[in-house]
């Protein structure tokens, strides 16, 4: 489904699979969404936390209904974490 400004909503129904693993070779998860029409989209461990974190804080925050992250680089940060991240603002 596509709404008025062009963003594409995905229904449940037009997933028909989802594959979650840490590819040979990687040491991070990737999560491939296989769609109806049979295109794929494939997220990296990174952009599934953050799908998560959104989750989890606005499911289970009293109060909060509404996160929104903007991506950019971080200069300083743990050893394995990715240059570019999404972050709360």
């Amino acid at each position: 489904m596509t709404t008025a400004d062009n963003a594409r909503i995905l229904r449940a129904e037009e997933v028909t699979g989802l594959v979650a693993e840490i590819p040979a070779g990687h040491r991070h998860l990737r999560t491939t969404l296989t769609l109806a029409d049979g295109t794929s989209l494939t997220l990296q461990e990174s952009t599934i936390a953050a799908m998560v974190r959104a989750y989890t804080a606005v499911k289970t925050g009293p109060i909060t209904t509404r996160v929104v992250m903007r991506g950019r680089m971080i200069a300083e940060r743990k050893p394995g974490y990715a240059e570019w991240q999404l972050l709360e603002e």
